[in-house]
């Protein structure tokens, strides 16, 4: 078997990895899906069975009240598609796949793998947003399929892959278009943001590495080059992207949104796939961002926003999105700087019943009042302790879950917040997907200490799909 250049078939061989999936089908499909070797010990007993819990009673809900749609709106008990109106993709169902295996929902698990098979279909003469597509979709079916072994889930990811990629193959530089016919694979959207552009190596290079076809991998990591490779000199990079004239359409250089998972997907191209290119690439932006753009507030460390050319500083906003850079920088060995970055959030949070969308990180101000239901304090929270196992990452998840039963639990699960500065916080009306694939996983792979997975070498994706490490 050869690769494209850089992926690397480790920690196993493809022929191990895919007896290892192969085994696991075969187990799901007489109905005895393993456990494995004993977990280690809780850390949360009562909370791990609260999560469970909750994450139950939430997923019936969707099931009584939103399916087949993508998603639920929990106040009004009703569903909505996220993707093509009038053509449910299941997203809830298959961002859920996962978090079902590695909470041992067995029957909920087969009755979704069941829904999936039996109604999804991706001919749809709609555009849809590649980026959504890829994490959610894309990376749902992929850690299905690695969950359960299901061969059809991998025949239907490779199907909507296909037609993901003439954003690719269409593109005079190999930044993927922003949208995409799935039916016709006509392009729009010339401008595309960063993180649309960059976060794909690890969906792609899976299902490179399942099938064979080294297509996905090479389209992914050319779109990464092509965002490197347009680093002005002080290796910083822009916003957006005009993917036909590889020129910059904005100059701000941030780890906010619409930037941020471009950085997170080069380290876990090395990470999954041993690519030693995206390494130097990761060093090459990391050492610029900790050298232009960490700034000191208090005695608190944040990240503003400069000109990728001059490095003038342009903002001090922060998004809570960014909160996930603390956790991206333990992992990568910068343990001090991700430390002191989740405890800039976590003085931030004194202010608040739960974290703001956005945050003015002098006067501690909300600048966007709303909180979506984000994973990506907690995201960080995981991955630091994945790093050093010590307990206060585990305190602080604790506090964290407590605070969103508090603000956010309705009759019919969890929703978004319109605003967290009001007594109480207003309400809105939706239960996100990717709430199903990262918070509620995130929760309980720290208090329950999963016996599904490996704490010793795993990964998983920006969307939470496990792509190594379930056992």
């Amino acid at each position: 078997m050869s690769y494209p250049t850089g992926i690397v078939p480790t920690p196993l061989s493809r022929r191990a990895f895919l007896g290892g999936v192969a085994a696991g089908g075969a187990a799901f499909a007489a109905g005895r899906l393993p456990v494995a070797i004993a977990a280690p010990a809780v850390t949360q007993p009562r909370l791990a069975e609260d999560v469970r819990a909750e994450f139950l009673r939430t997923y019936e809900a969707y099931l009584e009240l939103a399916f087949p749609h993508d998603e639920l709106r929990p106040v009004s008990g009703t569903g909505s598609d996220f993707f093509v109106p009038g053509h449910p993709f299941l997203l809830t169902t298959v961002e859920s796949l996962d978090t079902l295996y590695v909470m041992e929902a067995d029957r909920e698990l087969r009755d979704g793998v069941r829904e999936c098979r039996q109604r999804l279909d991706f001919d749809v003469d709609g555009f849809v947003q590649v980026f959504e597509v890829v994490i959610r979709m894309v990376g749902g079916l992929l850690s299905g399929h690695l969950a359960t072994g299901d061969p059809s889930l991998l025949r239907l990811c490779r199907d909507l892959t296909d037609r993901l990629l003439p954003a690719f193959e269409k593109s005079p530089t190999g930044a993927p278009y922003r949208f995409v016919n799935l039916r016709t694979g006509e392009v729009r959207g010339s401008e595309n943001f960063l993180a649309e552009i960059g976060t794909n190596i690890t969906e792609f290079g899976t299902l490179s590495r399942l099938t064979g076809d080294g297509r996905y991998y090479a389209a992914s990591k050319r779109a990464l080059g092509a965002v490197f490779d347009r680093r002005s000199p002080l290796d910083l990079v822009g916003t957006t992207l005009n993917v036909e004239t590889g020129a910059w359409t904005d100059r701000d250089s941030t780890i906010n949104p619409p930037v941020d998972s471009y950085y997170e997907y080069l380290w876990d191209g090395w990470d999954l796939f041993g690519d030693a290119d995206l390494l130097a690439w990761y060093r090459t932006h990391t050492e610029a961002i900790l050298r232009r753009q960490a700034i000191e507030i208090d005695g608190r460390l944040w990240f503003n926003t400069v000109d990728y050319e001059t490095g003038v500083e342009t903002s001090r906003e922060q998004s809570e999105l960014a909160s996930f850079y603390a956790g991206l920088l333990g992992q990568s060995g910068y343990r001090r700087e991700g430390r002191r970055y989740l405890r800039s959030w976590g003085a931030a949070l004194r202010r608040f019943p739960i974290l703001p969308e956005g945050l003015d990180p002098e006067t501690f101000a909300a600048t966007q009042v709303g909180n979506q239901l984000r994973p990506e304090y907690v995201d960080s929270a995981f991955n630091l302790w994945l790093t050093d196992q010590q307990g206060r990452w585990i305190d602080l998840a604790a506090d964290y879950y407590e605070r969103m039963k508090r603000t956010s639990r309705v009759e019919n699960g969890y929703t978004i917040l319109t605003d967290v500065t009001t007594v109480p916080p207003q309400q809105g009306d939706l239960t996100s997907g990717y709430w199903y694939s990262e918070n509620m996983k995130y929760y309980w792979l720290m208090f329950a200490r999963a016996r599904r997975f490996d704490y010793r070498n795993n990964y998983l994706s920006t969307e939470g799909n496990i792509f190594r490490g379930l056992r």
